[in-house]
């Protein structure tokens, strides 16, 4: 969502209004036909697009987790090509932190998505997004013990953990208006959460 650089699709712009919407007000406290007035077409029209709300809530929660999975690992690679060794490991880690931070900032309401409405979906879409926010957190964790080789393998998903929640705290931050401007945030965040993990993964905090 947030890497996208074309022209958004129909269907792309109503998941966007819909995540919107279901973060301010709750997802019982949307109805289709608002969704539908934020994008320009009737309610009904929206079931061209989704069959309901649940197919909808579906696809932003299960779509973002992938998202994240497929640009982490994008990232991994691309990154992975420069410098070799520490220097190298450090710029994956960098590279992971910023991907996130990207979320963190642009796809605020998909945050508060996830924590209120996750257990809305079916079983089998709430087991996907299990699976996927999984394979991310191991990512993460192989590149941080790189950097931090010290760092027992528990300790590292526990500081991984720790990092998603300092950075996906952005939806209590304020309103975006009263934040500082983004690169003065992102640069913020980046800070704390290389803080965090150079912290866990000091001789001291063994």
């Amino acid at each position: 969502m947030a890497t996208r650089t074309d022209a958004p699709t129909r269907r792309e712009q109503i998941l966007k209004e819909a995540a919107r919407l279901f973060a301010e007000r709750g997802f019982h406290g949307v109805g289709v036909d608002e969704i539908g007035a934020a994008v320009g077409i009737s309610g009904p029209g929206l079931y061209r697009h989704f069959p309901g709300k649940d197919a909808m809530l579906a696809e932003l929660l299960v779509g973002i987790s992938g998202q994240l999975l497929t640009g982490g690992k994008r990232r991994v690679a691309e990154a992975a090509g420069g410098a070799e060794g520490a220097e190298g490991a450090e710029a994956v880690l960098d590279s992971l932190i910023e991907g996130h931070i990207d979320f963190a900032l642009d796809d605020r309401p998909l945050i508060t998505l996830h924590d209120r409405e996750l257990d809305r979906l079916r079983d089998s879409d709430r087991k996907l997004v299990r699976q996927l926010q999984r394979q991310y957190v191991e990512l993460w964790v192989e590149v941080v013990r790189e950097v931090y080789p010290a760092l027992a393998e528990p300790a590292a998903r526990s500081a991984v953990h720790s990092v998603f929640g300092l950075l996906n705290s952005t939806p209590h931050l304020g309103r975006p208006g009263s934040l500082p401007g983004r690169g003065d945030t992102a640069a913020l965040l980046h800070r704390m959460a290389r803080g965090a993990f150079g912290a866990a993964g000091s001789p001291a905090a063994g």
